[in-house]
This record gives structure tokens, sequence and C-alpha cells, in this order.
């Protein structure tokens, strides 16, 4: 689980095992599996940064793929 904050100052907490992708357009925006989206005022950066911490503490960061480049590496 993650905390983030909406746009509204709104403090919530999100699975992030139901995070497909984060976005900056220019808000950081967050699309989940079902497709609902949500709209937060930390970075992108911020955000990633806080779901890779999320896996590595429920034991699932080696099934991550580091970014090199830019790029993912199974693109």
């Amino acid at each position: 689980m993650v905390e983030l904050t909406r746009l509204n100052n709104q403090v919530f907490t999100l699975n992030a095992l139901y995070v497909e992708q984060v976005q900056s357009f220019p808000d950081t925006t967050i699309t989940l599996v079902n497709g609902k989206t949500i709209v937060v005022k930390e970075a992108e950066a911020t955000v990633k940064e806080r779901i890779t911490d999320f896996y590595r503490q429920v034991g699932l960061a080696p099934a991550t793929v580091k970014e090199s480049n830019g790029r993912r590496g199974s693109e």
C-alpha cells in the first residue's frame, strides 16, 4: 500500500498491485487495472519510487524490471 495525496489535499492509501500505469499530463495520473484513474499531487517519479518500495516490502521486487536509459528491459 502506498500513501498519496489527491489534488484536494485528501490523503489516501492505494493498493499498488492494482496500478497499471503512471503518467504526467502534467498532473500525475494513475490508471488502475480496472480503468479507473486517480490524479495525485506527487510527482510521477515519487509515485514510482513508493510503488517500488511497496514491492520490496511484500517480496515482489525481484519480479520488477529495472529501467535502463528511460526504457524498460522488456520493451
